[in-house]
């Protein structure tokens, strides 16, 4: 099985430490769009690749979907997910999910949440999912914005004047980013790739976000004003047609 950089001790403690982790969907800057644009949950068989700690798996649950199953490659975030969901009747896999065996028509949801930026094939996933949703099922992702990951280090310039570089905008490729303190590998990808993709595979576009920060964190959460600067995500709800 491939190696993940949440297994890392020294990582995955800091990570538990950041606010999406520890105030689950409530701390998740793009939870009040994201939210919004959900199909409704009732009596639905859903599927989370990348789940984390289950939070989008227990909200499903909660909101009345029939069976959940949650696929992730950290087995530390999956040991968290397993502890906070008992006896909700969540199924939680540790598998990397490219190698996950997608059953034929299983599902009527899959989500994915800051994930899919991290595998290197973006047509075969969507492969994937057109295969396990049912006939008219929703795929709902984000992935880091392709403004975001452009020019390779996602951070901010340290010339006397700061902003957020974009570079090489148009060259797909591998980038190696430092995230809490440990070097990680991602794909940067276009919007265009992003979109094109689904519509080849069978997909209708329903909804696009780029969201903003709300209101109330721009004034409360320091530095949060700086995320109106550029996009940090993208979040797409795709139907199978």
């Amino acid at each position: 099985m491939k190696s993940n950089v949440y297994d890392n001790k020294q990582f995955y403690d800091k990570y538990k430490d950041m606010d999406r982790s520890k105030k689950g969907l409530e701390g998740a800057g793009e939870w009040h769009v994201l939210k919004d644009i959900l199909p409704s949950f009732h009596g639905k068989d859903v599927l989370d690749l990348g789940c984390g700690f289950g939070w989008h798996c227990r909200y499903a649950k909660q909101e009345g979907a029939n069976h959940v199953v949650g696929i992730d490659l950290s087995k530390n975030m999956l040991d968290k997910a397993e502890e906070m969901s008992v006896g909700m009747g969540i199924t939680y896999i540790h598998q990397s999910i490219d190698e996950y065996e997608y059953p034929k028509a299983q599902y009527d949801i899959v989500l994915s949440s800051l994930a899919f930026h991290y595998l290197p094939s973006w047509s075969d996933i969507c492969k994937k999912v057109h295969t396990t949703l049912r006939s008219g099922g929703s795929f709902v992702f984000s992935v880091e914005h392709p403004v975001f990951t452009a020019e390779g280090s996602e951070q901010w310039s340290s010339d006397a004047m700061e902003y957020w570089p974009v570079d090489s905008y148009f060259i797909e490729r591998q980038i190696e980013t430092v995230f809490l303190g440990e070097k990680v590998k991602k794909y940067h990808r276009t919007i265009t790739t992003y979109v094109m993709e689904l519509l080849k595979q069978g997909f209708e576009i329903l909804h696009l976000e780029e969201p903003k920060p709300a209101d109330e964190a721009v004034e409360t959460i320091e530095g949060m004003k700086d995320e109106l600067r550029r996009p940090m995500m993208l979040i797409i709800h795709a139907r199978k047609k």
